[in-house]
């Protein structure tokens, strides 16, 4: 993900910059900088680099395989930290002189007043309800849990869990979101679910089978 990669060039920044700014403090207090002083600072900042490392998410396509191996009821799905592997853009015209309640930006397309709404890449999001087998509503804001989409397996994205819509054409499809219709591109077929292997793999390890009790 995008965003994980600056964070983490931020982190590696700022821990280099802690590693001079000590150097140059032990310069200018006259503190001689021996050797050993020079290869405890270089081992400090490895270590505080792994621990950074070790605390990024490790994010991977969330697949129908996954899903099924596992069999993670409700409660569990609930537990797992979605993220949005592309960005989706949800439009709507806006009618003249309506009384219609406006939940995201307005702006003027080809003369046109239209609302658009703007869920980015690697926003997170948490499963609510499944509608069917093998379909999960995600939502990805607070406010109501009317505000959702809903993901599913699609064989030609490799059984990832993507975007699912109705009226898909050469151009758009579309959803519901707040119980309205909202236009979505066609590039936002492939916007999937993405999720935390290290994470997912703690719940996994939590969940267990119970194989019955027999009587003598």
């Amino acid at each position: 993900m995008a965003w994980l990669i600056i964070l983490n060039k931020i982190r590696f920044t700022l821990l280099c910059a802690y590693f001079y700014s000590v150097e140059f403090a032990l310069f200018f207090t006259n503190h001689k900088i021996t050797m050993s002083n020079r290869i405890g600072l270089m081992s400090l900042a490895i270590i505080a680099l792994m621990s950074l490392v070790s605390c990024s998410p490790n994010l991977r396509p969330f697949t129908q395989q996954m899903y099924e191996q596992n069999r993670w009821s409700d409660d569990e799905l609930r537990r797992i930290q979605f993220y949005l592997s592309n960005e989706i853009v949800l439009r709507r015209e806006i009618v003249n002189g309506g009384s219609e309640i406006v939940r995201g930006q307005i702006k003027m397309v080809d003369g046109r007043n239209v609302e658009e709404i703007v869920i980015r890449k690697g926003t997170p999001g948490a499963f609510l309800f499944s509608p069917k087998n093998g379909r999960l509503a995600v939502s990805f804001e607070d406010g109501s849990d009317q505000r959702y989409l809903i993901f599913g397996p699609n064989p030609k994205a490799g059984e990832r869990f993507v975007l699912m819509a109705s009226d898909w054409n050469r151009n758009d499809g579309v959803v519901t979101y707040e119980e309205q219709k909202y236009r979505v591109d066609v590039a936002s077929a492939y916007a999937g679910l993405m999720v935390d292997l290290k994470k997912l793999n703690k719940i996994s390890r939590e969940s267990r089978v119970v194989g019955g009790r027999k009587v003598n």
